[in-house]
């Protein structure tokens, strides 16, 4: 196996454990460098066989033009809707992310609390705790309750088998035809296609969204969706913040129209945390955490080793998303 060179891309504000585990996984096999934000690009990017780019934001086209001897861009992250991958396919790049299996854990145990806060009224009871009250807000039991989750891939199945032992309804939504074993493990309550998305959101008591954001998923939950759903339905998301029409969701909320909502992910992030609508006592928020936790730090940076292994080996690399 050749010794590569190697150029890491952090980004500062969410170093450790992040680079520490990129490092731990790289080992002394090959060469790391981290970039200098305040030296020249072309310099420290000649000679780079391997980029990798925590979180897949640092990239950029003066970035991708410099790295004329790069064999791989190496994502670490799912989502690459902040990534000009337009842009590196006309370099002729090899690019890959590290898909949702090495973050479905996360997201899934995130989506599930959103689910156990909202139907316990979480702030509402810590409003009557601050106030010396007991016995109350009035919570609700999830058992018979319906989860729909549209994007039944790593992350959706992660939740879709937390929510069964509830005793929840699993309604699922896929642009794939899921595999047989994983419907006789899981074994939901319905399994459909995009075209039944219209009925899912009727029917769901929670609505939970576990998609990549493109053209096609862009404000997939608008003004029409959120009319659709139960007054008393709540929708989470810890996917991408642009799957919702934030403006029609805030104006939901706000006039008591569903439920609730629990958000980890905003279209512009950071979120004016000051708006109305995050004081409500049925909306939980949380600032992008769903996929930060060691886990998937280390399962992304064991696949970011793996991968730079594979071109030392001549071999192509995994989860290509240039193709």
């Amino acid at each position: 196996m050749d010794r590569l060179n190697v150029i890491l891309l952090p980004v500062r504000r969410i170093y450790s454990p992040w680079c520490d585990n990129i490092k731990a996984a790289l080992g002394d096999r090959h060469e790391l460098k981290e970039l200098d934000d305040d030296l020249p690009l072309a310099p420290q990017f000649a000679g780079m066989d391997v980029v990798i780019d925590q979180g897949g934001s640092r990239g950029t086209r003066e970035m991708m033009d410099a790295a004329t001897d790069c064999r791989l861009w190496q994502i670490v992250g799912t989502g690459f809707d902040n990534f000009d991958l337009s842009y590196i396919k006309t370099k002729g790049i090899p690019t890959a992310n590290t898909p949702g299996l090495f973050s479905d854990v996360a997201l899934a145990e995130t989506a599930m609390m959103f689910v156990i806060m909202l139907s316990r009224r979480y702030r509402e009871a810590v409003e009557y705790f601050r106030e010396g009250q007991l016995y109350g807000p009035l919570g609700y039991e999830l058992e018979n309750q319906t989860l729909g989750i549209v994007g039944f891939g790593a992350s959706g199945q992660a939740l879709a088998r937390r929510a069964k032992p509830f005793g929840m309804r699993i309604m699922g939504i896929d642009v794939r035809e899921i595999e047989s074993d994983v419907l006789d493990d899981i074994q939901p309550d319905f399994m459909g296609t995009p075209a039944d998305l219209d009925r899912v959101v009727a029917e769901s008591d929670f609505l939970s969204l576990h998609l990549h954001l493109n053209d096609e998923t862009r404000h997939i939950i608008d003004a029409r969706q959120l009319g659709r759903m139960k007054p008393t339905a709540s929708i989470i998301n810890v996917a991408r913040g642009a799957l919702v029409d934030e403006a029609a969701l805030y104006d939901a909320l706000v006039a008591g129209k569903i439920g609730g909502a629990g958000l980890d992910v905003f279209a512009q992030e950071p979120p004016d945390s000051t708006l109305p609508v995050y004081q409500l006592p049925n909306v939980v928020a949380t600032p992008h955490i769903a996929g930060v936790t060691d886990g998937t730090s280390r399962r992304r940076a064991a696949a970011a080793a793996e991968n730079t292994d594979r071109i030392a080996r001549g071999q192509e690399p995994l989860y290509r998303i240039d193709l």
